[in-house]
């Protein structure tokens, strides 16, 4: 099999991209069980995967932005 055919099958596989978000966020938090893992490896369209990843990170990010921003705000920061 071409490596061509390895990712169209791969791009074909049929979690939504809402399941792909929820299993990404769950890896992010370092908790999934083995068995959920496996169904992953198996069902999850890796250009969801990449795509949920980065929103994840950016998201990530400017959580702890806003925080930082809000801490420094409120005089918390300063006591």
């Amino acid at each position: 099999m071409k490596a061509g055919e390895d990712l169209k099958q791969a791009v074909a596989r049929p979690m939504s991209f809402l399941q792909t978000m929820r299993a990404v966020a769950w890896s992010f938090f370092g908790v999934r069980r083995g068995a959920d893992y496996e169904k992953d490896v198996a069902q999850l369209n890796p250009v969801h995967v990449i795509i949920a990843g980065i929103l994840g990170a950016v998201l990530f990010v400017v959580v702890l932005v806003v925080l930082v921003q809000w801490v420094i705000g409120s005089g918390i920061a300063g006591a």
